[in-house]
């Protein structure tokens, strides 16, 4: 009986769908969520800002994080070239909006120039089929502060206008570093500007 039973469970477990990764042209999940911009929160709609122009989400570990810092820093830099395609950015994490307030505000970080918003029950990135993994306890960020929270992997997704996914990329995949996902993300915005 408890074999039939265990082999019953395999083939359950064995039926079960995996969740493939979104890719291009599937449609972007919307989200709203909680964001910080400059330190003042506010609420993020996915949908209000494709109706801007394209937008780029990128998923991200942890603020205060040495990728992390450095991925959120290029962003800002680039800002202005982003704002010149017409296109917007929203980082997500597992952070608490506490602090993303901030990282957000942070020059040295985010500078006040884009928002980013926290993801701490995971649901958005779930909806995008990303890999999630629990913190390390007693893990620290680069200034001594307990990081608490789940980590998302690190994936960008432009989304065109339409909703639908035009790129994506990740570090564990395509192994590129945070700075090549800001540089790829404005190649593909400045291309379509110029369309």
């Amino acid at each position: 009986m408890n074999k039939a039973i265990l082999g019953l469970a395999a083939v359950a477990i064995v039926a079960l769908p995996v969740m493939a990764a979104l890719k291009v042209g599937d449609k972007a999940p919307l989200f709203s969520a909680k964001a910080s911009l400059a330190g003042k929160e506010f609420n993020f709609s996915l949908q209000d800002a494709l109706k801007k122009g394209p937008v780029v989400v990128y998923f991200y570990p942890s603020a205060y994080t040495q990728g992390c810092d450095i991925e959120a820093h290029t962003f800002a830099s680039e800002k202005d070239k982003f704002d010149a395609a017409g296109a917007t950015i929203i980082g997500v994490s597992g952070d608490s909006l506490e602090r993303l307030d901030q990282f957000s505000a942070d020059p040295n970080y985010c500078a006040g120039k884009f928002p980013v918003a926290s993801d701490s029950d995971l649901k958005i990135a779930a909806s995008y089929n990303l890999t999630t993994s629990a913190g390390r306890a007693g893990m620290t960020d680069v200034r001594g502060v307990a990081i608490d929270h789940d980590f998302i992997e690190r994936e960008t997704f432009v989304i065109g206008k339409d909703g639908n996914i035009i790129a994506t990329f990740s570090s564990k995949d395509d192994k590129l570093s945070p700075a090549a996902h800001v540089d790829k993300s404005l190649e593909i915005v400045q291309g379509l500007a110029s369309k």
